[in-house]
């Protein structure tokens, strides 16, 4: 059985005398993709010689920082906490800690996020939790990294640049060294690069590199490879920045203690448990500004709210809307707010009963209120989808017509399939704040037009795993990627996140004639032929836009960010007050 520390310097939530809430564990909360500051080079949008594209950036990141003189977040008592726990986990003592955060005379930044279980690893290529995408970040580096526009900043790669044909890409490596003091060189590149697009491996990060002929890349020089690939593709550097692709050491296979490039270094790790990180001097944007990193596993949301408001910890992730605005009351709380970054949508399963009747799946895009949606499920603080994922990204094929409510067609759809009154289970869980709302809401909508929607609650911890495998329609979300890169994970045929099952030859050869056209412009007009055709019959609802939230307490130099971004989750900046 758990148990709940007390440490005479945490101070507790109004109310709530002594109290230090339960932290809970073995919930999962699945990594948004399904992971600069020093902005210099090459590529804004990934093409050649990284011509800068105007894209606006999706939506407003900002902080909110009200101060209230200390008012009470009374709907957050300790038997709601208690009670909401599914077991809880102690984390390392406070006992000296204090505003700063410091013990012993080094300053320590507790992160709280929910963990991903006993089956946790600290091998990047194999995130898929948020807090693993965390880590990952925090040990390692990738080649470039997203802006919150999805444009690309140089990473451990200085620039890259293609043949005329997008066939070979040239990349050159900035001067950088493993926490082992070991320089990094294309020769480590290659060899990651190459065990994330290995078969066995069953990395989700897979598709990023299916199309490298490894035998046929090199490494030009100690800083210089050249990736040679197997078809053109001019939007191929953004996969040098996307998650699960951070880079190792050559013929590194051991993940119980890592050796990375990245800002801290491994000090400690417990699957399920915390992690605890150490500064790395010797990183090539300069040594982080506190001393030590800790990863706490808070699974519940509330819990993490908790743990933040009685100084447990000074960064909270992952807050309901309700809670971010509960908090903006606090004092000396910040809210980081990235407005409209996490596509909220419910996947229909092309390929089984009742959707693989092209009726049954319009009948529910054309019964669905996203208006109603949007100002209940997210208290009024999202942005309406129109079945496209990426509003205000690159690419993102903003001229197609905003699909509406039109329930008399969808009655008369439903009626001719003979399906009036048919029983369709609609998976939902926890881990996702609106995920539920949401859930009743349709099942609401969609039985005026003739289809008895129930919603069908999973575990948090198996929730993305399990709607892999079975359902027929599920909620899910996903935060900010470059559109072009989640139109080939989530509709290319057979590709391992197309939960839809969608496919389309006609997609397909969009998709590949559009990474191998070298103009930005017609590229862009051909990828939003292929978001037509999507929005036609791929079998997405998307129904709204959320903000993704982050508390933060005691600690500054951490910005507002959305999830899969540098910014996001970056704490070698931070200061703790």
């Amino acid at each position: 059985m758990g148990y709940i520390q007390r440490y005479n310097c945490i101070r507790p939530l109004a109310g709530e005398a002594g109290v230090i809430p339960a932290l809970t564990r073995n919930r999962d909360r699945p990594l948004g993709r399904e992971p600069d500051h020093l902005w210099e080079a090459r590529s804004s949008a990934p093409h050649r010689r990284g011509v800068r594209s105007g894209a606006r950036a999706p939506s407003a990141v900002r902080a909110v920082v009200r101060r209230s003189g200390g008012s009470r977040m009374s709907s957050f008592t300790r038997r709601r906490f208690l009670t909401g726990a599914l077991g809880t986990v102690a984390f390392t003592s406070l006992a000296a800690c204090g505003p700063s955060g410091s013990s012993g005379g080094s300053t320590r930044l507790r992160a709280a996020f929910a963990a991903g279980g006993s089956k946790e690893t600290l091998d990047p290529a194999l995130v898929s939790q948020f807090v693993d995408q965390a880590r990952a970040k925090a040990l390692f580096d990738t080649l470039a990294t997203y802006a919150a526009d999805t444009s690309l900043r140089p990473g451990l790669a200085e620039s890259w640049d293609s043949d005329a044909a997008g066939l070979r890409w040239r990349v050159r490596l900035r001067s950088a060294q493993f926490h082992d003091g070991t320089p990094v060189t294309s020769e480590d590149v290659l060899y990651t690069l190459s065990r994330i697009a290995d078969p066995s491996l069953a990395s989700d990060s897979r598709q990023y590199f299916a199309t490298v002929d490894f035998p046929a890349s090199k490494a030009v020089s100690a800083t210089e490879l050249e990736l040679v690939l197997a078809r053109p593709d001019f939007e191929f550097p953004s996969a040098f920045a996307a998650p699960g692709t951070e880079i190792l050491p050559a013929g590194t296979k051991d993940f119980t203690a890592p050796v990375g490039s990245g800002p801290f270094r491994f000090g400690s790790f417990r699957p399920g448990g915390p992690a605890v990180f150490t500064k790395f001097e010797g990183h090539w944007a300069g040594a982080p500004t506190i001393d030590e990193l800790e990863f706490v596993p808070v699974d519940d949301e509330a819990a993490r709210v908790n743990a933040l408001l009685s100084g447990q910890v000074h960064y909270a992730h992952d807050l309901a809307a309700a809670s971010a605005a509960r908090l903006a009351g606090q004092d000396g709380v910040t809210v980081l707010q990235a407005e409209r970054t996490t596509m909220q949508a419910v996947l229909l399963r092309l390929t089984r009963p009742p959707f693989s009747d092209p009726r049954l799946v319009q009948a529910v895009l054309l019964g669905v209120d996203r208006e109603a949606l949007n100002r209940i499920a997210l208290a009024g603080r999202g942005e309406v989808g129109n079945d496209l994922f990426g509003k205000g990204l690159r690419g993102y094929a903003a001229d197609i017509p905003q699909r509406t409510r039109d329930v008399d067609t969808a009655r008369r759809l439903v009626r001719e399939a003979g399906a009036e009154g048919l029983a369709i289970p609609l998976e939902t869980s926890g881990v996702d704040p609106a995920f539920d709302s949401a859930a009743t809401l349709i099942s609401q909508q969609l039985k005026e037009a003739g289809l008895t929607v129930t919603p069908d609650p999973l575990a948090a911890s198996t929730y993305f795993s399990e709607i892999k495998k079975k359902g027929v329609a599920a909620h899910s979300r996903t935060a900010t990627l470059p559109v072009p890169t989640f139109l080939g994970e989530r509709f290319r045929t057979g590709a391992s996140s197309n939960l839809t099952g969608y496919s389309n030859p006609e997609f397909d050869a969009l998709l590949d004639r559009a990474a191998g056209t070298a103009d930005e412009a017609t590229r862009l007009t051909l990828f939003a032929e292929a978001q037509q055709l999507t929005h036609d019959d791929g079998g997405m609802l998307v129904w709204g836009f959320s903000d993704w939230n982050v508390g933060v307490s005691g600690v500054d130099g951490v910005v507002a960010a959305p999830p899969n971004t540098f910014d996001w989750a970056r704490f070698d900046h931070a200061r703790l007050r």
